[in-house]
């Protein structure tokens, strides 16, 4: 079980780093990536909260050294994750995993930026755009993850997926 949780993570790693690099919303010192949204509720419903924070790291350390991510991908990627997870094993409903990854990245996420933004020598920064700019990224990545989860689930592939 353990080698397919690596494999399944490593596989959604490799499709973050390279989706991020194709779509992004520059805006300010923020880089919004829609994808780590997508991935993180994915990896809450396929391997848990740890795999799901070992992604994010690795995800974020990738982005960052080829430019395409900024040092606000850590908190917000990795609470969303947990929080994503979380929600999901308690409730063990899609939704609830997409609901988690918005409340863990757009809230709580953009919150823990602005000590790393003081940090980073930004006195000026400003909450209101962040949270809504990590908002929007995540709602899209959940809503787009929710969507293609829903449609596996229906078809029967999610349990199949699930049980293996």
């Amino acid at each position: 079980m353990k080698i397919r949780n690596l494999t399944i993570t490593a596989f959604l790693i490799a499709i973050n780093v390279v989706l991020s690099s194709l779509i992004v919303i520059p805006l300010g010192p923020i880089k919004a990536a829609p994808v780590q949204h997508f991935i993180n509720v994915l990896c809450a419903v396929f391997v848990g909260p740890w795999y799901g924070l070992a992604q994010a790291l690795i995800s974020s350390i990738l982005r960052i050294s080829f430019g395409t991510g900024s040092p606000f991908a850590f908190p917000g990627s990795m609470i969303g994750v947990l929080l994503s997870s979380l929600f999901y094993m308690y409730r063990k409903h899609i939704f609830m995993a997409s609901v988690g990854e918005v409340l863990g990245t757009g809230v709580i996420g953009s919150l823990m930026c602005i000590p790393l933004a003081w940090f980073m020598g930004m006195e000026d920064f400003f909450v209101k755009p962040l949270m809504i700019a990590f908002m929007v990224s995540s709602v899209i990545g959940s809503l787009i993850s929710y969507i293609i989860l829903i449609i596996l689930k229906r078809r029967g592939l999610l349990d199949k997926f699930k049980k293996k």
